[in-house]
Formats: structure tokens, sequence, C-alpha cells
């Protein structure tokens, strides 16, 4: 319940960028995966349909904020690529969120903050293996 609330409280961070959410977070995916992706990967990591992610793909690459490249394994097959502007985006949107948060954290008391920092490495490691990592 307690992440619950925290996620609901992220997401709807003010931001610079006002992007919809699910553009973001293709954005925030492909960053932080560092490789491309295909859009069958894409789909099932944001769980969006095969024709949603296609669209939304097709408006990010319009926008330059991702490309399309064949794969070289699978010529059948294209991958996605975070572009320098979808980088920017993506950190941008990062920053924007820092913002918010330092003045509250600065706001809980050091056991509080320390609770936190203990927790980090558990949620990076869960979040992880919700973005499909081993």
């Amino acid at each position: 319940m307690a992440i619950e609330n925290f996620n609901r409280f992220y997401i709807r961070l003010p931001t610079l960028e006002k992007l919809p959410f699910t553009t973001l977070s293709v954005l925030d995916t492909l960053a932080f995966r560092g490789s491309p992706m295909r859009l069958t990967d894409l789909t099932r990591t944001e769980q969006i349909s095969q024709p949603g992610i296609t669209q939304l793909v097709t408006r990010l690459e319009r926008d330059g904020l991702v490309e399309r490249r064949p794969d070289p394994e699978d010529g059948r097959a294209v991958l996605v690529h975070i572009t320098e502007a979808g980088r920017r985006i993506g950190r941008s949107r990062h920053d924007d969120r820092t913002r918010h948060l330092i003045p509250l954290i600065a706001q809980l008391t050091p056991e509080e903050r320390q609770v936190i920092a203990d927790a980090l490495p558990a949620l990076t490691r869960l979040a992880e293996l919700g973005r499909g990592g081993s």
C-alpha cells in the first residue's frame, strides 16, 4: 500500500515536459535498458496493445525521440532506439521530479531518511525485476 501511494504521488509530480505518461514511460524504459528493444518487448513491458505501441512509437519517431532500425539478428523485426532528444526529455523529467522531492525529503527525520536509504537497494532490485531484469 505504501509503494502504491508513493507511486501515485510520484507519477503526478509536475514536469516541464507536458507529455502523456505512456510516452514518458516508453522513453524511460528505453533509456533505462540502455539498448534498443523490439516492439513486442515494449508491448510487454509497457502493457500496451501491439497497435497501441506501434502508434505511440510512430509518434515518438515523428517527434525525433526514437528511431526504428532493422534488427541485425532478424531481418523481419525492427528495433526501437532512443535518440539523444529522447534521452534529454528523460533526464529533464528526472531532474524536475528530483527538484520536487528534495524539499520533501528534507522534512523527514534523519531516521526516516535512513530507512528510505536502507530500502533503496531492494526497491531498485524490485524495479529491475518488474522491467524484466534478472
